[in-house]
Parts: structure tokens; sequence; C-alpha cells
């Protein structure tokens, strides 16, 4: 790895996922020399960075040129408006927003699975980072997929509030502590707490949501585009951690041990999968500043002479692999090949 020091912006410096993204910073000791928090409300506010305190600065000011990487934790937005005129000063980018992840020119990145495009690059460019129920389904089935060949995905996600933003965090607490004040939802079409709501995102013409159709995008750049997915996405009442129920179509016949073994073998991921012992991954045990994909209810079904296997995946869809780490992981693979 590069020994360098470099200049970083970050975007979105106060935010959910701004401040995990220094948490991880801090802790994977990135080389940082210059760092410049940047924001539109929190301007003049102040942000702790290796035990410095930093100003947040204005974005419409900033002059991109001066740093030579800049993280994007902001929105669509402030993406569109400003990561592509940010590489063309000769600054690489990395945007966490799902504004340019299906642009065929913008490699949308999962470094365990696609990091290879990264090393690729000639020049500075825009990344993109996948969603954070995308990253965490496919990290457990690229090892899957990879010996035993997904056909086809049918995955049900129970996604935590925190990925809506602070505002969602809010909405919830104040809805489960304050029924009777709380008043009418605001983030959410209908009440949360204490409820599911079938829906993430906007409805479609094809009357799934814009977050299900996510899933398939996003499986189709980063795996494979010949599996097919169908896909479900519920917010439930969890302040944090996304889980999924995610059954899969193989083409080879396999077993409940091996597939245990593959997961095992594999960067990122925890197996807890013991039933007689009541053992498997859960939001509020193993979601709270993590990085590994844990995977339980590891299940193994031949149906009409077809191959099935069944997941249960929990994450920390905010600092772990859903966000800010996975963008982490990018600019270290980009500091690793001397890209800065």
């Amino acid at each position: 790895m590069s020994s360098a020091s470099i200049n970083l912006a970050l975007i979105g410096a106060t935010g959910v996922v701004g401040t995990k993204i220094i948490k991880l910073l801090e802790k994977k000791s990135y080389p940082v020399k210059d760092f410049i928090p940047l924001g539109n409300s929190t301007v003049g506010s102040n942000i702790s960075f290796n035990g410095v305190d930093y100003e947040v600065q204005s974005l419409k000011s900033f002059q991109p040129e001066s740093v030579d990487l800049i993280i994007f934790a902001a929105g669509s937005s402030i993406a569109a408006k400003y990561a592509r005129a940010f590489v063309e000063v000769g600054t690489y980018v990395i945007d966490l927003s799902s504004h340019f992840r299906y642009e065929e020119d913008v490699p949308l990145i999962i470094p365990e699975i696609n990091g290879s495009l990264l090393d690729e690059l000639k020049g500075p460019a825009l990344i993109a980072n996948p969603n954070c129920s995308t990253a965490q389904l496919l990290m457990a089935l690229k090892p899957i997929h990879d010996e035993l060949n997904i056909e086809l995905m049918n995955v049900a996600t129970y996604q935590a509030v925190s990925g809506t933003g602070k505002a969602a965090l809010e909405e919830l607490h104040n809805q489960t502590y304050f029924s009777d004040s709380s008043g009418p939802p605001s983030v959410y079409p209908k009440q949360i707490a204490f409820n599911v709501i079938p829906q993430c995102d906007v409805f479609l013409d094809n009357d799934f949501t814009k977050e299900e159709m996510k899933l398939t995008w996003e499986t189709h750049k980063i795996l494979d585009p010949n599996i097919f997915v169908q896909a479900t996405c519920v917010r439930v009442p969890v302040f944090n951690g996304h889980s999924e129920a995610v059954f899969c179509k193989i083409s080879k016949n396999t077993s409940r041990d091996h597939l245990i073994q593959l997961l095992k073998n594999s960067e990122g991921i925890q197996v807890i999968d013991n039933p007689k012992k009541l053992e498997y991954p859960t939001p509020v045990e193993h979601a709270n500043d993590t990085e590994e994909v844990f995977v339980g209810r590891i299940r193994v079904q031949e149906l009409a002479e077809q191959n099935w296997v069944s997941l249960w995946i929990v994450a920390d869809n905010v600092y772990g692999k859903g966000a800010a780490l996975n963008a982490v992981q990018i600019a270290e693979r980009l500091l690793a090949t001397n890209k800065f």
C-alpha cells in the first residue's frame, strides 16, 4: 500500500453516514493529510477527526482541485450537481447515492466482488457505492454463485429506519415512546412503530418499488445479469441493521455443510448458524458498528428436481457493508493501487 497521505473531502460529514465514515477512517488509520468536511445547512459547525476539530465548510465555495479524493454522503441531488464536475478537475469521487449507479461509464463497486475494476482505472473517476441491501446480499451470494450458479433469487428485506436518515430515526423514537403526542407520520406513509410497511422508496410502473428494482439492477451490474431476481422490500421498526430472507435456485446439488464452509471461507462473512442453540444473527445483536455480513438459517432443499438454498442475512446498513464501510474500502483500494 502507498505510504503517502492524501487530501480528503467528505460531503455530508455530519450526517448519519458521514459520521460513520469518519469513525472508520480513524479506525483503519487511513492516511489523511488535509481533511475538509463539507456541508450546506451545517456550515460553521465543528466535527472531530483524528482528535482535531474541523469546521464544516461550504460546498458552494469548495475548490475540488485542492484534494485527491472526495466522498459524497449527501444524497442524489448534491451528487447530481457536483460529482462529475469534481472529477473533471482531476479528483477521484466516491458517491454513496443512487444517482450514478446505473450509468454505464460509472463502476458500481463492492471491492470483494468486482474491486478489480478500480485497479483498471487510468485516472480520476466517479465510483458508485451500491445500495445498502444489495451490498450485504451480494457479499453472501458471491461464493455460492461462483461454485453453484444461482439461476433465480427471491429476497424479502426487513430494512431499518436508519437507512432513511436522522428524521426517520426520530420518527420511530417518537412514535414508540411518545405515541400520544407524536402526530401523524411525516417520513413514512404510515406509522412505523409497532408496524411493518411493505414499501421502501416509491412505486414504479411495474408495481415494484424502486428499492426492489435496485436489488435487481445492481445484482445484474455487479454479480451476473443472468440471475432472475424477485424482491419485496419492507420497512420495519428497527433502528439499525438490515435483514434479508433469501431463497435461491441453484444449478448444482449441494449440502448445508458445504454451503457453510463456502461462506466461512469468504472474506467479510461471519456464519452464525446453530438451530439447536437458537444461534442466528439479529440486528440488535450483530448490527451495531459491525463490519461483517452475518449469515444464518442456512438450509438446502430439493423441490421438483430443483435445488434451492435459503439464507438469513444481517448487516449494519450504515457503519457496515451497506454504506460507510464499503466506501472506505473503495478508498483503501484506490490508495493501495497508487491512484493518488
